[in-house]
């Protein structure tokens, strides 16, 4: 089977401030930006999209929020406030939307967003399919450095390859990659399409993606954000930090297929699935190249509250 894959490379809106500054991303807008990708995506000949990180919601890059240790200043609560009120629910008006537009268009869409649960924000991606409409839910099991002093930590009820009709697809957000143990945890549900949304765009990354699809047998779809200075507001402008992008598609066997991607833009690739069996044959790091007799993987897939 040929499945057809695109990964975009798009950074999300910010909002402009007046005398009662609002969200600090501009969600609906961002919103927008989503649904033009999926629509030339699906032009393409795509059946699976892949978005970046935080792309609903925003990544804050270069912000401190006003916090030192032992200390947070009242502009960086204010800042904080804003970035809260940029944040999706799940459930919500956007995951309606946006199941809506995966039943339209017939198209697979993975995409990274904030998620708003009671008082805490988590750094969350999203699986969409045709047939069901919102999929799989994963939280971000370890937030990198100063974005635990945003988000959440993630836990073990979330972490499930999601089988679909185009393979059994997984997700692992930025540097979740980095974690070994969710990675064989995701080997042995026998992940097929391996989702990388990412706000890394460094060459380390790129090396890393190969190595995943290469030791995991699987297809590598990395898609990062494209964000310029001159996209912050003014006010903003000195401390917000570019991403830029980079996004690429990895086969079973390392070789790139798509990418890294310049510039605003989609990259596609076709994946023949049977290359996963392919290169199985000398590597299967969850089967004949495993050894459970000496090593043993025990995983908590549970939530923190059960």
């Amino acid at each position: 089977m040929i499945v057809r894959a695109a990964v975009t490379q798009v950074g999300s809106a910010l909002s402009s401030t007046d005398s009662a500054p609002g969200p600090l991303f501009d969600t609906p807008a961002t919103l927008a930006r989503v649904e033009d990708c999926c629509r030339r995506a699906r032009a393409g000949g795509a059946q699976l999209i892949v978005l970046p990180e935080a792309l609903l919601g925003g990544y804050p890059k270069g912000l401190s929020f006003g916090a030192v240790v032992g200390s947070r200043s009242d502009e960086g609560r204010e800042l904080f406030r804003r970035y809260f009120d940029s944040a999706i629910t799940v459930p919500g008006p956007e995951i309606q939307a946006l199941a809506a537009l995966s039943r339209e268009l017939e198209l697979h869409i993975v995409l990274g967003v904030i998620e708003r649960d009671g008082g805490t924000l988590y750094c969350t991606g999203l699986l969409f399919t045709p047939e069901r409409g919102l999929h799989t839910r994963h939280r971000k099991l370890m937030p990198t450095a100063s974005e635990r002093l945003l988000w959440g930590m993630g836990d073990g009820s979330t972490m499930q390859v999601a089988d679909t009709s185009l393979g059994r697809i997984g997700m692992a957000i930025c540097w979740e990659n980095y974690m070994p143990l969710y990675r064989q945890h995701l080997y042995r549900q026998g992940v097929q399409i391996w989702c990388a949304p990412t706000v890394d765009m460094r060459e380390i990354w790129q090396t890393s993606m190969r190595h995943i699809a290469y030791e995991g047998r699987c297809f590598v779809l990395s898609a990062c954000q494209e964000l310029a200075k001159s996209d912050w507001p003014e006010e903003l402008r000195d401390a917000g930090g570019e991403i830029a992008g980079r996004s690429l598609i990895v086969s079973p066997r390392g070789e790139l297929l798509a990418g890294p991607a310049e510039g605003a833009t989609l990259a596609f690739a076709d994946l023949d699935m049977d290359e996963i069996a392919r290169g199985k044959f000398d590597l299967d790091v969850a089967g004949h190249y495993d050894r459970p007799d000496v090593f043993e993987l025990r995983v908590r897939a549970a939530s923190r509250h059960d």
